[in-house]
């Protein structure tokens, strides 16, 4: 079947100092797990994807199922972890050109996005989009009042009320929310929407293996139950505290090794279009778990072989402050084999016979080549295939990875006080004050 293994024999990294981080993780580990680290209310997601509700889920199906019966699209309203982990999975898992391909070819209604920005250009054209479209709703936001998703369903409620009508409009609006408390929760009770809950013992970021993540995964066709058995599964092999045998702290590991030698900002490569998004996951994953108290790693993405004709230069020859983390899939879903030509104007008749996942390995080994040439450090990722069960586990990974290193950096990895700084200036500037 295989595994996710993880590699860093290429970071320059030496074996004193990982013997010299043992013990930090070894204290990491025993914070985290007792949930007496800083932000330790929050790390419901550990246990998750053994003590899930069974019976939420079982709804998270059936709704999933009503989705793809009534609706032409679905709409995901939600910013930040409120859609980012659900967007990685849908473009991992599915066709590149899903929205595009017949209904008949693929396995569930198009999925948009809204809630994710305040550009009126944006919410107008995709309300065009909609017009000949069935629609539903998936509305995802603990406390119901971030601006931006906020936004986009008071507009797009609006818009479902006055083409079905009150009650054919709430049958078509699904809530993801906190359980008890909040705005979302109080519209969702009073209008009777279908609801499902965001565990107030995990925060935004950690929750795509929650109904935030989940509901638009199994919309789209994703096999639900076996994102969990891989995250299971991960659960159990990256609660080892021996790092020897564990690749996620071997991965929060080597980050700190390489932060402490002055390489601030972190490169996530793929070099497959399908994990554009999982780059965006995790970006926000690591930024906001980590940037606070003047510490953190930049995350910052790039997709290879693409940005080697962009940023390859400044990777290969420029100042030595970044190293690489390249998430690399084994075995493509598809292939495609390059044939010779009688006149060969374009100079390939040597690549006859290989096929373009063979090209695209060679580019992967021999980007990895120069890279660690010039001085570069990288660290490997390596997935089976994109399929469920690997996602699960793959999404678990990071999480623990992260939640170790921020304690191992000596940041509360669980809150983001930061973010809250740019919406006290907008608040004012717009006219609202706190009463």
């Amino acid at each position: 079947m295989g595994n996710i293994t993880f590699n860093y024999s290429n970071s320059f990294i030496k074996c004193h100092q990982v013997e010299n981080m043992k013990p930090l993780i070894e204290v990491a580990h025993g914070l985290l797990h007792r949930g007496e680290g800083p932000g330790g209310d929050f790390t419901g997601w550990i246990d998750l994807p053994r003590n899930y509700d069974k019976q939420e889920l079982e709804r998270i199906k059936e709704s999933a199922n009503n989705i793809q019966r009534d609706s032409d699209a679905l709409i995901v309203i939600g910013i930040g972890g409120s859609y980012m982990g659900s967007r990685a999975c849908i473009e991992a898992l599915n066709h590149s050109f899903y929205n595009h391909l017949p209904r008949d070819r693929r396995r569930g209604p198009n999925i948009y996005y809204a809630g994710n920005n305040m550009s009126s250009d944006y919410i107008c054209n995709l309300m065009d989009l909609l017009e000949d479209l069935d629609i539903s709703i998936n509305v995802i936001s603990k406390s119901g009042t971030t601006t931006e998703p906020a936004i986009a369903f008071r507009l797009l409620r609006k818009y479902m009320e006055n083409r079905y009508g009150k009650r054919e409009s709430n049958r078509r609006i699904y809530i993801t929310t906190d359980r008890h408390k909040g705005g979302l929760r109080t519209l969702a009770d009073r209008e009777d929407y279908i609801s499902f809950a965001i565990p107030g013992d995990i925060g935004g970021r950690y929750s795509v293996l929650t109904a935030v993540g989940l509901l638009p995964m199994a919309v789209s066709g994703i096999d639900i139950d076996r994102i969990l058995e891989g995250a299971r599964d991960a659960m159990d092999e990256y609660s080892r505290i021996n790092i020897d045998e564990n690749i996620s702290y071997q991965y929060a590991l080597a980050r700190n090794i390489l932060y402490g030698q002055g390489r601030y900002i972190e490169l996530l490569i793929n070099y497959e279009p399908h994990l554009n998004s999982l780059a965006e996951w995790w970006r926000q994953l690591f930024g906001e778990s980590e940037g606070k108290d003047g510490k953190g790693i930049y995350p910052s993405s790039a997709n290879f072989t693409t940005d080697l004709h962009s940023i390859g230069q400044l990777i290969q020859d420029g100042r030595r402050n970044l190293f690489e983390t390249t998430i690399y899939v084994e075995n493509p879903r598809r292939d495609i084999g390059i044939e010779a030509d009688d006149f060969d104007i374009d100079g390939l008749n040597y690549l006859s016979d290989k096929t373009v996942d063979f090209i695209n390995r060679k580019a992967f080994e021999g980007t990895l080549m120069a890279h660690t040439k010039g001085g570069v450090p990288n660290l490997i990722i390596k997935v089976p295939r994109l399929e469920e069960y690997y996602m699960g586990k793959l999404i678990y990974f990071f999480q623990k990875a992260c939640a170790i290193g921020g304690y191992i950096s000596g940041v509360n990895p669980f809150d983001q006080p930061g973010v809250e700084g740019y919406k006290r200036n907008m608040f004012k500037l717009l006219g609202k004050f706190e009463s």
